[in-house]
């Protein structure tokens, strides 16, 4: 009879039934070792960074040099300008201009021009 009353019972009042646990055993170690794979990756992904700056590291390096040359070359034009208008200014002067043009061998109307070989060069 009692038997019957637990089995007219309320479904709130009864017992959930017995589910026996798995019994634990040996453990079974992982043959992948995640903390060794997270090491790899994070190597991994600092390598990447760093060849990801190679390159632009390797242009900069080249453009400091070419910018180098460039500013030698930039000082160079720098001092044949102004020999340039020196000369220029120079060359304004009458007498300047009459010396040049006779070191090219010209004459004035009228002169007469002597060519003398066989002098001793300087």
């Amino acid at each position: 009879m009692a038997a019957q009353r637990s089995a007219r019972a309320a479904p709130s009042q009864r017992r959930p039934a017995h589910r026996p646990r798995p019994v634990a055993g040996p453990q079974r170690r992982s043959s992948i070792r995640w903390d060794r794979v997270g090491r790899v990756m994070v190597g991994l992904v600092v390598a990447l960074v760093a060849a990801l700056y190679v390159h632009p590291l390797l242009s900069v390096w080249s453009t400091r040099k070419e910018a180098a040359v460039r500013r030698g070359e930039v000082v160079r034009l720098q001092a044949e300008r102004a020999r340039l208008d020196r000369r220029v200014r120079a060359l304004q002067n009458p007498r300047a201009l009459e010396k040049e043009a006779r070191a090219l061998g010209m004459v004035r109307p009228g002169e007469r021009a002597y060519v003398i070989e066989g002098l001793p060069r300087k």
